[in-house]
């Protein structure tokens, strides 16, 4: 895997809205086929990192590859290769389940065929065939996550970026998506998970960066924080209160 360009290279990457710095200076490889746990309070910089990644913010300083291709110089060809799942519902609350899928399809270049093929799929693996002509207010909170996470997918994306993709849903539900997300992994999509369910995290990922006020706290594989039977809520809350003691 050595020979192996990374799914996503954040270098030397810095990120200020006037005085304000909101990422100072971070690092952070997640290799092709990871499934990656990217955790941090409220407010520490996760969503702008993720920003940075889409396209939705630039950069002050610093350098993002995806699979190679740097996400300022050639964003659009960058962009293809990411889908992302965000924490808030991001759709025209009025349209139908099949049009949100189909437009986002089509904003990717798929052909109308291909574009019927995809969404149909999705909507089955997600379960939302019965759902597909209702408008998306109508909804319950677990039908809409869905919807965003087979949003996220309809081009293919080889680096899925999930923020918070169960938060508000119900235990089964949560399960279902778990089962789904790491048959995803399993057939190669690489996953860039925030979640503030900690055992989500340490149930579903293999590698895990730690992010706090801007910083990257540390970044290592699951098994460092979860060693000796240990859990990963106590070493997230002993790491991310040391770094707010020092800073």
């Amino acid at each position: 895997m050595s020979d192996t360009v990374p799914a996503l290279s954040i270098e030397h990457v810095s990120k200020s809205y006037g005085s304000s710095t909101a990422l100072d200076d971070i690092n952070m490889t997640v290799e092709q086929g990871a499934f990656f746990g990217f955790l941090g309070p409220n407010g520490a910089g996760k969503s702008t990192t993720i920003h940075l990644i889409t396209g939705i913010a630039r950069l002050t300083k610093g350098r993002i590859r995806v699979f190679g291709t740097d996400v300022n110089t050639s964003y659009r060809e960058a962009r293809t290769k990411v889908g992302l799942s965000p924490q808030e519902f991001n759709v025209d609350i009025f349209e139908k389940v099949d049009n949100i899928l189909d437009f986002v399809a089509g904003y990717y270049g798929l052909h109308k065929a291909l574009r019927k093929e995809r969404v149909d799929e999705l909507l089955e693996r997600f379960n939302l065939e019965k759902h597909r002509r209702k408008e998306f207010r109508m909804l319950s909170g677990g039908l809409k996550r869905r919807v965003l996470l087979a949003r996220a997918m309809v081009h293919k994306p080889k680096l899925l970026i999930l923020d918070e993709p169960t938060a508000g849903v119900d235990v089964e539900l949560r399960r279902e998506l778990w089962k789904y997300l790491r048959e995803l992994n399993e057939d190669g999509t690489t996953i860039l998970l925030t979640s503030h369910y900690l055992e989500e995290v340490e149930l579903l990922c293999d590698r895990i960066a730690m992010i706090n006020q801007g910083k990257i706290v540390v970044v290592d594989d699951k098994e460092a924080f979860t060693q000796n039977g240990g859990k990963l809520e106590d070493k997230y809350l002993e790491l991310t209160a040391q770094n707010t003691s020092t800073s």
